[in-house]
């Protein structure tokens, strides 16, 4: 079997749970040659785990121009994601790049415009589009059969993390080490399925609370408005102070709706659409008639492994990837709005004022209680944080 020659970059938290996946043989078509971490104990630990099976760098630069490796994985702290993503484009290395894409927009689009002058395929790690549920749900708002999106709510609550977490490390929940809070630490996947069901919103409004239940800068609790180019509305609600917390994505559109909660689908069915009904209906309380079903997935959902495999074949035999990593800026765009707007204490419109929103990132990088440049930042932490 033809295998596609990996290297990693950052064995953290997410680089390390690849490796593993990886080498326990969930990844058939991929084999690890090298690691890189600026961290010598994560080296120490590779060296530990795995001997002599792969090379290992403590600078991700040598590691790329070693000429051992066909593609990266890049799973280093949000900062350096387009840093390192730019220096594998730049080379025709095929690329797997951690979410999120970045921390602010404006890096993003440097990162997706050296992809489109590299022969690399490029991709991002939002494994849970893999998710049956959600890829259903998908399905069934693009094929129209349901009509068109009228509102769309979102609580996703059940990111507790206590106060001992974000103790953890000093770069945590900071916005020199992080860049933001739950909406870029915990939710990217949840941004990202939202647009990619969805679509994007054009209109964002936003409040939200930076440490209210935990001693941190960045926020831990987000309420959020939003208006689509159809006159559709939305809600998106997060937190990482709620316990229990509740995950339930509800999607209303004019001939029923959707939820998806606890690993579920159902479909609540109108015999007649919305529209339709209160045209022709004539009785005053007067109602159409619906039907609730459990909807059939296929049950499947590969994760990370599913990512990582799809990524192969597309190297290998030029199939479909699971997220274009070029997409990656959809759901940044979305988390960039919302902290532009709570900034602000207003509205924002979507395309997004980049500048603007770099500019007050910046405000806070330079106020944030981990003192010293972002690069400062992330070159001390790249090898023990990953996202998660």
């Amino acid at each position: 079997m033809k295998q596609v020659k990996v290297g990693i970059i950052g064995i953290g938290n997410m680089g390390s749970n690849h490796l593993r996946n990886i080498e326990g043989g969930k990844c058939p078509e991929i084999i690890v040659t090298a690691v890189a971490d600026i961290n010598p104990n994560r080296l120490e630990w590779a060296k530990k785990e795995y001997g002599d099976k792969f090379v290992l760098f403590d600078d991700p630069i040598k590691m790329l121009d070693s000429g051992l490796i066909d593609a990266a994985i890049v799973a280093v702290p949000h900062y350096d994601h387009p840093k390192y993503a730019i220096e594998c484009l730049n080379r025709n290395i095929h690329l797997m790049v951690e979410k999120p894409a970045g921390v602010y927009t404006k890096q993003v689009r440097q990162m997706n415009e050296a992809a489109k002058h590299s022969n690399a395929k490029f991709g991002v790690m939002f494994n849970q589009r893999t998710s049956d549920v959600y890829r259903k749900m998908r399905q069934m708002v693009k094929s129209g059969e349901l009509g068109q999106i009228r509102r769309t709510n979102w609580i996703i609550t059940n990111w507790y993390r206590p106060q001992a977490y974000y103790d953890s490390g000093s770069w945590r929940a900071t916005w020199s080490g992080e860049g933001g809070g739950v909406l870029l630490n915990q939710c990217p996947h949840n941004l990202d399925l939202w647009q990619w069901i969805c679509g994007m919103p054009v209109k964002v409004l936003t409040k939200m609370q930076f440490g209210k239940w935990h001693d941190i800068e960045v926020e831990d609790d987000v309420t959020t408005y939003v208006e689509y180019e159809n006159g559709a509305t939305g809600t998106f609600v997060t937190s990482t102070g709620d316990m229990p917390g509740t995950n339930r994505f509800e999607i209303t559109l004019d001939k029923g709706k959707l939820i998806a909660e606890n690993n579920k689908l159902f479909l609540w069915e109108l015999d007649v659409s919305e529209p339709e009904f209160s045209k022709t209906n004539k009785i005053p309380f007067g109602k159409p008639q619906v039907t609730k079903t459990q909807v059939e997935t296929d049950g499947i959902y590969e994760q990370h492994p599913g990512v990582l495999n799809a990524f192969a074949a597309a190297i290998l035999r030029d199939e479909p990837l699971v997220a274009p990593g070029e997409e990656g800026i959809y759901g940044l765009t979305l988390s960039n709005a919302m902290h532009l707007s709570a900034w602000l204490g207003k509205e924002v419109e979507i395309p997004l004022d980049e500048d603007l929103f770099y500019s007050e990132l910046q405000k806070r990088i330079d106020q944030s209680r981990k003192k010293g440049n972002v690069v400062e930042t992330v070159a001390d932490t790249s090898s023990t944080f990953a996202g998660v």
